[in-house]
């Protein structure tokens, strides 16, 4: 079973979250696939991703550039893991299939959109019924706060 963690945002916008989730899976040498819900939210993504911040740089990769196996993280819109990442995050309710493939999968969830909070609240009921373990965090003013 794997590992799963919900982040919910309730300030920072998750294109800034995103990148710092990244920058520590990188840190612990995983490999990263960010599942997104349509191949035109993989694009918006990975401009973010190039233009996150001046002095930092994610390397990563989508089916436009291809090469997956090369890339460290991979945005994508499908089921897949051509990158071999251990790390699963899904982004604004993307849907994702075999949970039990990564090692650790994280549900990064915008509380302000009511459509997202009830994806989220489905993959918990999804992933609790198949057995994994879960985690949930809530973004505060000083950071994340897990919560039981």
């Amino acid at each position: 079973m794997s590992e799963i963690s919900f982040y919910h945002l309730l300030s920072t916008p998750l294109e800034r979250a995103l990148p710092r989730l990244l920058e520590e899976a990188l840190a612990k040498r995983e490999r990263a696939l960010v599942k997104a819900p349509s191949p035109e939210r993989v694009e918006e993504l990975d401009r973010a991703l190039w233009t996150y911040g001046e002095a930092s740089f994610l390397p990563h990769g989508s089916a436009r550039e291809g090469n997956p196996q090369e890339q460290p993280i991979w945005l994508t819109a499908e089921d897949e893991n051509p990158n071999g990442a251990t790390l699963l995050i899904v982004v604004d309710g993307g849907e994702c299939g075999a949970l039990s493939s990564f090692a650790r999968a994280i549900d990064l969830f915008d509380g302000n959109d009511a459509a997202a909070v009830e994806s989220a609240r489905a993959l918990w009921r999804r992933a609790r019924a198949e057995g994994h373990a879960l985690s949930y965090w809530q973004e505060t003013a000083s950071g994340w706060q897990k919560k039981p």
